[in-house]
């Protein structure tokens, strides 16, 4: 009888058991879902916020890439998102601007024509950049310096690409220094400044004490 007892309770302990990893699942699931619906919009919101910079786009007569708020964006991201959520909504910008959504520079093309243009090793560089600039500032204090480090380790990703495709472009490195480089020095270190000043403010309203 003793055991007969305890065999019953041991299998309503197992019953109890199953029922509650049951019920665990059933309501994870849902945060779950939740949590990914989440991260979407994030991912999704990031590659807008890039295509609304690259409205802001000054053509220039001298050289094929213009002046324009697109790295700025892409630095923001990567700073705010983090590495992954970074790449993943420039990957998605990318998608986006190839099936001809109209996100790119109006200063091309627009579509793969404009990924294949004078400018496409910057664009074809922005995940990249956006990963870069993440990753560094996601392993460092949550300050303005090392976000400006972080961002100008993107920027240098970015120009390495950007000027690499251009000397493909136009057969010649000192061309692609002169169209990509000479006339955006300036700009960019605004642009890094301002990408870093952001996400270190952002950052130290989210935690006061970092």
């Amino acid at each position: 009888m003793i055991t007969t007892s305890l065999l019953q309770q041991f299998e309503q302990s197992q019953k109890g058991s199953t029922v509650a990893k049951v019920m665990t699942q059933v309501l994870e699931q849902p945060s779950r879902t939740v949590e990914w619906a989440k991260q979407a919009s994030m991912v999704i919101g990031a590659s807008l916020v890039v295509a609304l910079c690259a409205r802001v786009s000054v053509p220039l007569p001298f050289t094929p890439v213009p002046l324009t708020l697109q790295n700025f964006g892409v630095l923001l991201v990567g700073l705010l998102l983090g590495s992954r959520r970074g790449f993943a909504a420039l990957a998605l910008y990318l998608v986006e601007g190839a099936s001809g959504l109209p996100v790119f520079s109006p200063a091309g093309p627009g579509g793969v024509a404009q990924i294949l243009g004078p400018t496409g090793g910057f664009l074809m560089a922005y995940p990249l950049v956006a990963f870069v600039a993440g990753w560094i500032y996601e392993r460092a204090s949550r300050r303005f310096v090392w976000a400006a480090v972080a961002g100008l380790s993107g920027e240098l990703i970015l120009f390495a690409g950007g000027l690499g495709w251009l000397a493909y472009w136009t057969h010649s490195v000192s061309l692609a220094i002169r169209y990509g480089l000479y006339w955006f020095v300036f700009a960019e270190v605004i642009k890094i400044a301002l990408a870093a000043g952001f996400a270190a403010r952002w950052n130290k309203r989210l935690s006061p004490l970092a």
